[in-house]
């Protein structure tokens, strides 16, 4: 793997490029309707984040939101938390949906899976599924502020349900079926649901699943369901003879009058939809988003940071569980063609997505960061096998890219490629440090702060620096904020997890260095910090080290503070197919630490692990095996239910009572 050094600049947009990015549209609305003038993308910034409340109006002006009551405040206050934006106003997000485009036979999305062929579903026929729907979710006494949960795929049918929910005003919830049966319990009886969608089963990976007992456990652990609507996936005719009282998907359709949709108009700091963080310890946080906060925010973000617009395919490799899916289904906003994927990314081949691009003629490519490593250390070349000439951009997130992805990129896939790394998270249903496509990529760096978040790095003492690592902290308010956590009257529980460092300072809990090209370096959370004699370093600096070394799959170091001597810090590593962790091999990897990080963070000892604890979502559990090696007990570790590989933690168990004799 070719080494590359952080900050190269790697590729400049051209001209024509920077002349229809749809931010110069949006700068130029504001010189001609506010008689607001800015030089370049920083100047906006710098705007957008001191006169929030000036930029926030702006993007509601912009935009056009409907509004069955309009606004008179802005923001309530800039006291964090429990500001509330546009008080008065009320909106539906399905509206933004549908809007001027409810008759048009342009795509609207594009789906496809293991189990199904590739479909175009019209913007017309996407609406009128979704007036279908509503009408069920009527007859059934679906009503504002009620509960509407579902355990499916990333398929077609969880948008249209999705969009119906919305409509009426009731809130969404929704969990993958790879999902622990006890994980999907622990949200969905958090929320209190009255109707539950389910599928029979997915394939994945050339397997089929079947999901009917699982589906049916999850059914009868809900006592406040008064239906559930279950789709034929795995099988046609799928019977669902373990679940009670169920409606078929495809018969409700056929049997739903047809009629106009409606749309029930909430206040814009109503909920839209409960997201749960990954649960990795303890039940998941229900945390809760406004139908407006999520309708600006992803207005804004996927139009003037994603460069969606009419014409666009927007695709990003998720499920239904990651919020990246609410993220994705924001593309509808924009009048994009969002494109839908359900299965394994490396079956049959690891070129299965770049396939999917060639297919669907995808112009926007979102993935994790993973997945480009994995691609790299694989040495796939997309390029000689897949026509990528619609490609423009390629976004990632989950963890940080490192450079050499960013090289990757550029080598394997295409020359003239925006590559847009990005962070934020399920907190905010958004990032908000990510790309533009007026700006040059520079490897490794996240190309900007997002409009309107007031992002900066703290130091210990809650000062902000530049040019040095500290604690991501949102110093002013945010729409797509949790309004609260579900069950949390008091607030308690949403102080707790981001106010109780920084008082009135959201404290996101990622290491950053913000450099002075205004650009943005993650290193990692900064509750995993590797810490040896005071100096500090992110663990994605000691993964990146070691990514060089091929015969290394993949990566895990923990720090364990001892009381009488200097840290104990264990690398565990997983080895590829055919490859021994040799005595020469540990001490390469050394000394591949010792000059791409520093001496102080060669690790105590390199050991090697089957394989590495993951969520379901993908990262790794670097905490929990933290604690592992504390020798606290597996109830106050880990939601197994939460893990792609519960399995893999048994290695680091039996680690942990070798270290204890």
């Amino acid at each position: 793997m070719k080494q590359v050094e952080e900050g190269i600049l790697l590729w400049e947009p051209s001209e024509e490029r920077k002349t229809t990015a749809k931010i110069n549209s949006y700068i130029k609305w504001l010189g001609e309707h506010k008689n607001m003038h800015f030089q370049d993308y920083h100047a906006l910034w710098d705007w957008s984040v001191h006169e929030i409340e000036a930029f926030w109006a702006s993007i509601w002006d912009y935009f056009d939101l409907q509004a069955e009551e309009g606004y008179q405040t802005i923001l309530s206050s800039h006291h964090m938390p429990g500001a509330k934006w546009f008080p008065e106003a009320t909106v539906n997000y399905t509206e933004h949906i549908f809007r001027n485009r409810a008759t048009s036979n342009q795509p609207a999305i594009i789906h496809t899976s293991e189990s199904r062929k590739i479909k175009t579903v019209s913007w017309r026929q996407l609406y009128q599924d979704t007036a279908a729907m509503q009408q069920v979710l009527k007859r059934l006494g679906i009503q504002k502020g009620d509960r509407v949960v579902a355990y499916l795929p990333n398929i077609y049918e969880a948008v249209v349900a999705f969009l119906a929910t919305a409509s009426v005003g009731a809130i969404w919830s929704s969990a993958s079926p790879d999902f622990g049966t006890q994980s999907v319990i622990d949200r969905f009886q958090q929320i209190e649901p009255k109707l539950f969608f389910t599928i029979d089963g997915y394939v994945y990976g050339g397997k089929a699943f079947d999901r009917t007992d699982v589906a049916a456990e999850i059914q009868s652990s809900l006592p406040t369901l008064e239906a559930t609507i279950a789709i034929s996936y795995l099988e046609e005719q799928a019977t669902f003879a373990s679940l009670q009282h169920v409606i078929h998907w495809e018969q409700a359709i056929k049997e739903a009058p047809v009629r106009p949709l409606s749309f029930t108009y909430v206040a814009f700091n109503d909920p839209l939809w409960v997201l749960f963080s990954s649960g990795t310890t303890g039940k998941p946080k229900p945390i809760v988003q406004s139908q407006g906060g999520i309708l600006l925010e992803h207005l804004k973000a996927l139009t003037f940071h994603v460069d969606l617009g009419e014409g666009d395919r927007f695709f990003w490799f998720t499920t239904t569980g990651w919020m990246m899916w609410n993220f994705l289904i924001g593309g509808l906003l924009t009048g994009s063609t969002i494109i839908l994927y359900d299965g394994n990314p490396a079956y049959p081949s690891k070129g299965r997505l770049w396939q999917l691009a060639e297919e669907t003629k995808m112009t926007v490519f979102g993935t994790s960061a993973s997945y480009i490593t994995s691609c790299m250390k694989d040495n796939i070349k997309p390029y000689e096998n897949y026509d990528l000439n619609q490609l423009k951009n390629i976004s990632s997130t989950g963890s940080p890219l490192p450079p050499e992805g960013f090289l990757w990129c550029y080598e394997n896939v295409k020359k003239d490629l925006w590559i847009a790394s990005a962070s934020g998270g399920t907190d905010v249903c958004t990032a908000f440090i990510l790309g533009v496509p007026t700006l040059p990529v520079y490897a490794g760096e996240l190309q900007c702060r997002g409009l309107g978040a007031k992002i900066e790095s703290f130091n210990d003492n809650g000062k902000p620096v530049i040019e040095e690592v500290g604690e991501l902290v949102l110093t002013e308010p945010f729409p797509s904020m949790p309004i609260y956590f579900w069950n949390d009257p008091d607030g308690s529980r949403l102080k707790e997890s981001y106010f109780n460092v920084f008082p009135g300072i959201w404290r996101h809990g990622d290491y950053l260095k913000i450099t002075k090209r205004k650009t943005c370096v993650i290193y990692g959370r900064s509750d995993a910090t590797i810490n040896r004699g005071g100096v500090r370093i992110g663990t994605s600096e000691i993964y990146r080290a070691v990514d060089h070394i091929p015969e290394i799959a993949d990566s895990l170091i923990v720090d364990i503070p001892q009381p009488n001597s200097d840290s104990f810090v264990p690398l565990f590593v997983v080895m590829k197919d055919g490859c021994q962790l040799t005595d020469d091999l540990k001490q390469q990897i050394n000394q591949h630490i010792r000059a791409h990080c520093s001496p102080r963070h060669v690790p105590t000892g390199i050991y090697e692990v089957p394989d590495l604890p993951r969520t379901l979502n993908g990262k790794k559990l670097e905490i929990p095996v933290k604690k592992i090696l504390q020798g606290k007990q597996m109830e106050q570790i880990v939601n197994k239910g939460s893990l792609h590989n519960a399995a893999a933690l048994d290695a680091f168990y039996q680690f942990a009572e070798k270290i204890k004799t």
